[in-house]
C-alpha cells in the first residue's frame, strides 16, 4: 500500500511540474521581447492556465503621439512552438500576431535573444467615420530581452541606465 501512495505522490508532482507552464507550450517563453520600434516591448507570460501579456508601444495618432500605450492581449495561445495573440483595441488600433518561437543566439536567459519570435504582425485600424477596418501586415522578429539572473551567486553585472 505504501508503494501506491508514493507512486500517486510522484504522479501528482509530475503533473504539477508539467502544468507550471501553459499546458501545450514546448518551453516557457515568458519574458519581455523587443517590439517594432526602439523602446517598445512585448510581454508574454505563460502560466498553468493561460497565456497573458501586452504590448507597450509609442502612440502615433494625433491624440496619442509620443505617449506610451499598453495594449493587453484579448486572446493568446502557445501550442508547441506556435505563438499567436490578438490585442484589445486601443484608440481604434489593435494587433494580431501569428508565428513561431525558436532558440536564438543567446546562451542563457541573461543574454538578449535567448528566444526569437518570428512571424506576421498585422496592425488593424478602424476608421470611425466610415466604420471600415484597414490592415497592414509585415514580417517581424522579436528578441527576448536579457532576464536578470535568479541566483545570488551570479556575477555582478553593471546595470545599463534606462
Amino acid at each position: 500500500q505504501a508503494g501506491l501512495s508514493t507512486r500517486g505522490q510522484n504522479k501528482a508532482a509530475q503533473e504539477d511540474s508539467a502544468n507550471a507552464v501553459a499546458p501545450h507550450a514546448a518551453e516557457d517563453i515568458s519574458g519581455m521581447y523587443s517590439f517594432v520600434k526602439e523602446g517598445e516591448f512585448l510581454q508574454i507570460t505563460l502560466d498553468k492556465n493561460a497565456v497573458t501579456g501586452y504590448i507597450s508601444r509609442m502612440g502615433d495618432s494625433d491624440s496619442d503621439n509620443g505617449v506610451f500605450l499598453d495594449q493587453f492581449f484579448a486572446k493568446a495561445d502557445v501550442q508547441g512552438h506556435d505563438v499567436s495573440f490578438t490585442t484589445r483595441p486601443l484608440h481604434s488600433v489593435w494587433y494580431e500576431f501569428k508565428g513561431k518561437f525558436s532558440r536564438g543566439p543567446g546562451k542563457t536567459k541573461g543574454d538578449d535573444g535567448y528566444y526569437i519570435l518570428r512571424g506576421t504582425l498585422k496592425e488593424l485600424t478602424t476608421n470611425n467615420a466610415e466604420k471600415t477596418v484597414s490592415s497592414r501586415s509585415r514580417e517581424v522578429e522579436f528578441k527576448l530581452l536579457a532576464q536578470p539572473e535568479d541566483s545570488d551567486e551570479a556575477p555582478a553585472k553593471s546595470k545599463k541606465p534606462k
